[in-house]
């Protein structure tokens, strides 16, 4: 893997990936984009609103289209929406990623959700059951954000890609 290699975010909803993100692309100078502000801008609509008006799945397919446009670009950190794990073509184009998985405990995940708006209902154990399969396979990072800082994080991330000589 090389220095100009994107730095990609992923967890379940909660778990603080736009923060650790935007923490780590400032701290590397790079750009960040966040599934967020692609789904308004491209889609019209938070990601509960496009799940509401079109359903899980076109909602899933946005949000994988969102990972593999940004990956095919410039270098930068991409906050990733959890479902894209779930895309064998997104998992495959993050082998050529570092991956930062941020994680806690399913009670932790399920009190973050209940204090934002934008998000779909789903239980963290279930989106767990589906998903962490696939997060164990493309991380080259985990951290645990029930216990660290967003700071944290990023110094952990920073000292990480420092040791693999990509930053």
């Amino acid at each position: 893997m090389s220095k100009n290699k994107p730095v990609v975010v992923i967890g379940l909803m909660g778990s603080g990936k736009t923060t650790a993100g935007r923490l780590i692309a400032e701290a590397l100078g790079l750009p960040l984009t966040d599934s967020d502000p692609f789904l308004r801008s491209r889609y019209g609509g938070t990601a509960a609103e496009i799940a509401a008006r079109e359903g899980a799945d076109a909602l899933h397919r946005y949000e994988a289209e969102h990972v593999l446009h940004e990956l095919a670009g410039e270098r930068k950190v991409i906050a990733a929406a959890a479902s894209t794990v779930e895309d064998p073509k997104v998992r495959q184009a993050l082998h050529e990623a570092f991956v930062v998985w941020v994680d806690a405990d399913d009670a932790v995940l399920a009190e973050r959700m209940r204090s934002s708006d934008h998000r779909p209902g789903f239980a963290p154990s279930d989106m767990r059951a589906r998903r962490e399969r696939y997060f164990e396979e493309v991380a080259d990072l985990r951290c645990d954000v029930g216990v660290m800082r967003p700071e944290q994080v990023r110094d952990e991330v920073l000292r990480e890609l420092r040791s693999r000589h990509l930053a």
